[in-house]
């Protein structure tokens, strides 16, 4: 289940905040290596590590490095101060964080009763991709909203994982990240996706909460076996708690799977069946053939849901600029902007909806 090895380090290629990805050489061969220092302390040049190299060997796109373990002949001090909840508990790395809802925590009294958004927007997605995107046609419209993004444990746990996170927050694009379920890292961690989105409203003062999984989301070609059918529940927790869910769609015209092309099976599934609970669907208005397609296949979900019709006019320089200026990579599955337009510009279409809403 794990191959594990001994390295060593030889230089710091870069750095973000909870992460630094490190040269190492594994039995004489050179590799890319990557650690969070608030795990297992923060490795240099000389130093012994052991690592997990799983990801490494079976050539993953997403997290395809060595993943330091420990620094054995380092080991950093033992942890202080207060923080009860055990997150990706029960593996070797599970580590105790402090809760936002939890007893110990100041903002305790805050969440012990809370019970609603407030009719706060919530914009769902499934893919981690989608958040500067999302952002983009958002602040294009409203730049003075207070955007916080709310990351289950779909895919990466550590939101440290996201560089997206630590540059779309340097830029001032994403005011926090809220951590849920085992997923750890973020501004605040929180027990549930209810709390996650509580907090984000009622602690961090958000006017709009962004929920999609982090990096890595987790695939088998089969019609429930995605990590992202989560986005239905994320719609459903949203309505619990009297939010306004805006579901995005996955759409794409670059995907070489055609269950993926024109709006993804995964669409379909999360927000037609598992979404119980009513949310807003922006269906961009593309061009086309395409464009044709993607409004044919949405109609599968205007029962459940309101379809809004979105115009893409704009969005795509705005992409384009806001790349450029917070310094993300727009990338999805490895396509770039070029690569699956169609995809960006859904995902900003959503935002630009939302920016409605505020």
């Amino acid at each position: 289940m794990i191959r594990w090895r001994k390295g060593t380090v030889e230089g710091i290629r870069r750095e973000w905040p909870g992460a630094v990805e490190l040269d190492v050489t594994i039995d004489g061969t050179a590799a890319r290596g990557l650690a969070y220092p608030a795990l297992v302390g923060r490795p240099e040049p000389g130093d012994e590590v052991l690592l997990n190299t799983t990801a490494l060997a079976m050539g993953l796109g997403t997290g395809g490095y060595a993943m330091v373990v420990a620094i054995p002949d380092r080991l950093p001090p033992d942890p202080t101060g207060p923080g009860h909840l055990v997150k990706a508990r029960y593996t070797p790395l599970q580590a105790t964080v402090l809760g936002a809802d939890e007893q110990d925590s100041p903002h305790h009294d805050v969440l012990a009763e809370a019970d609603s958004l407030g009719g706060m927007p919530v914009i769902v997605a499934d893919l981690h991709s989608a958040l500067p995107a999302l952002l983009s046609g958002l602040l294009r419209d409203r730049p003075d909203a207070r955007v916080v993004y709310v990351m289950p444990d779909g895919g990466a746990l550590p939101a440290w994982f996201s560089m997206s996170i630590a540059q779309l927050k340097d830029a001032g694009a994403l005011a926090a990240t809220v951590t849920v379920g085992q997923a750890f890292g973020g501004d605040l961690e929180a027990v549930t996706v209810h709390t996650g989105l509580l907090a984000a409203r009622l602690v961090l003062h958000a006017d709009v909460a962004i929920l999609a999984q982090g990096p890595g989301n987790l695939g088998t070609g089969t019609k429930w076996g995605f990590s992202g059918v989560s986005a239905g529940e994320a719609v459903n927790a949203t309505a619990a708690l009297h939010g306004r869910a805006v579901a995005s769609l996955r759409v794409s015209s670059g995907d070489a799977r055609e269950r993926h092309v024109g709006i993804s099976h995964h669409s379909l599934t999360a927000y037609g069946r598992v979404a119980l609970a009513r949310a807003e669907v922006p269906v961009p208005v593309l061009p086309g053939e395409f464009g044709a397609r993607v409004t044919a296949q949405a109609t599968a979900l205007a029962q459940k849901h309101d379809l809004v019709r979105v115009p893409v006019d704009g969005l795509a320089d705005g992409l384009a600029a806001d790349e450029k200026a917070w310094g993300v990579r727009m990338s999805t599955m490895g396509r770039r902007l070029d690569g699956d337009l169609e995809y960006f510009l859904t995902c900003a279409a959503a935002g630009r909806h939302t920016a409605t809403l505020l």
